[in-house]
């Protein structure tokens, strides 16, 4: 518990991220919504808008209970009926248009979104933004006082050469969903709860969406692979349920507070424009059509 965090890079080079006009966007208490493809559908309009010269944001935001396949999973022989069955147990099961595989969430899970302009035309460097997002979290997980880590976790779910863990068991991916002059960079952090209890969804998903079918390039998912930080540093353990995550988002805030300033500001807040709801549950349905389950 004493260990210092490791960076490849200073955390002055934060700023790299755009933080003196980064606005955020703090949605984590808003759990009235039942339809987990509306948070991606609002990043794809808010992506949209900083690509056409909006503010660049920090978008923080949670789900009560969805579970959310990528592109690939989607193709999986069985993915409709694994579909159906997460439906069953009550989770609002999508799939993204950003990269990665399934990955469980619910209130214990805090979702951080960097939504930024590229910054040369035609510029494709994923590895770059993925780096930007480890170094955000990992100053703000700095005060837990534990190592975090980068590099795949055999066993995880969304499995990837950014996973970020504390002694070697996961508990944030990174994902991407890039457009023509904006890109978002997506981690789910999980925060409270049971790792062992999300692997084992993700896990029943997979078993059922592979239909007995070996070789299909799935992840295979072991149990003790995961785990929240409340499980590998003690956030929030002892107080009521919500408060790990509540602690968490206020130290992403801190970080990003920290080094803004006053006229970026100013700059970014004449630039922001929440898209309205109607016109977010127009583009989940999009969504939902264009990448929903192959039949």
């Amino acid at each position: 518990m004493n260990e210092e965090i490791r960076e490849e890079r200073p955390a002055e080079e934060l700023t790299d991220l755009g933080l003196p006009e980064l606005l955020l966007l703090d949605r984590t208490k808003e759990l009235g919504e039942k339809d987990v493809l509306y948070h991606f559908a609002l990043e794809e309009l808010l992506c949209r808008h900083v690509g056409e010269g909006g503010a660049p944001l920090c978008h923080l935001w949670r789900h009560p209970k969805g579970f959310v396949m990528g592109l690939r999973d989607s193709r999986l022989p069985g993915a409709a009926e694994a579909s159906a069955w997460l439906e069953g147990e009550g989770y609002s099961a999508v799939v993204r248009n950003s990269g990665g595989a399934a990955v469980p969430l619910d209130p214990g899970i805090v979702n951080v979104s960097l939504i930024l302009p590229k910054r040369r035309a035609g510029e494709i460097d994923f590895r770059d933004d993925f780096e930007r997002m480890y170094l955000l979290l990992a100053e703000t997980l700095k005060e837990t006082g534990c190592r975090v880590e980068k590099g795949e976790i055999l066993g995880a779910y969304c499995p990837g050469d950014f996973d970020l863990s504390i002694g070697g068991r996961k508990f944030c991916g990174i994902a991407q969903r890039r457009q023509a002059h904006a890109y978002v960079v997506q981690a789910f952090v999980i925060v409270e709860g049971s790792g062992i209890e999300m692997a084992r969804l993700a896990r029943g998903f997979y078993d059922r969406a592979a239909a007995g079918r070996e070789g299909l390039g799935h992840p295979e998912v072991i149990e003790g692979s995961m785990a929240s930080l409340q499980e590998l540093t003690g956030l929030g353990a002892g107080e009521p349920a919500g408060r790990g995550a509540e602690r968490f988002t206020e130290a992403v805030k801190r970080v990003v507070r920290a080094r803004q300033t006053p006229e970026g500001m100013a700059a970014a807040a004449a630039r922001f424009r929440l898209p309205e709801a109607a016109d977010v549950r127009e583009m989940a349905a999009e969504l939902r059509r264009r990448y929903g389950i192959a039949q």
